[in-house]
């Protein structure tokens, strides 16, 4: 996945800001909070990271071309970065960047993803 649709793809999330921080990773955010980056730079840290739940870490970590999220990973979150397709291509991917954007969105308090008017992601019973 190039950054041109890395960010293609991110934009179309709602609710999401970009921002270009850490040494020129362009970083997605929902409600000020982490949910996507790339490095494209071709340095060791070079790929797009993510969040995943306790399973998707232990399984992804281990496949061909993801490894553990530098940083992140070691200090006990669930992330992981996607550094070739050799496991997952780009539509499987978006998949996971989507997943990582609604694990953040979930993980947020009900009042602030009120004043994102993101309730509608939860269903009624959660907007309350």
């Amino acid at each position: 996945m190039t950054p041109a649709q890395f960010n293609a793809f991110c934009s179309t999330l709602p609710h999401t800001t970009h921002v270009v921080q850490w040494g020129g990773a362009d970083v997605w955010k929902v409600g000020a909070r982490l949910f996507a980056a790339m490095w494209a730079d071709g340095g060791k840290n070079a790929g797009i990271t993510f969040k995943v739940s306790a399973l998707g870490y232990e399984i992804l970590s281990q496949q061909p071309g993801l490894r553990p999220a530098p940083y992140m990973a070691s200090r006990g979150m669930t992330w992981v970065q996607w550094y070739s397709d050799a496991s997952m291509g780009a539509k499987e991917l978006k998949l996971y960047l989507r997943q990582s954007y609604d694990l953040v969105l979930a993980g947020m308090p009900r009042k602030q993803r009120v004043a994102l008017g993101a309730t509608a992601c939860f269903g009624p019973e959660r907007a309350r």
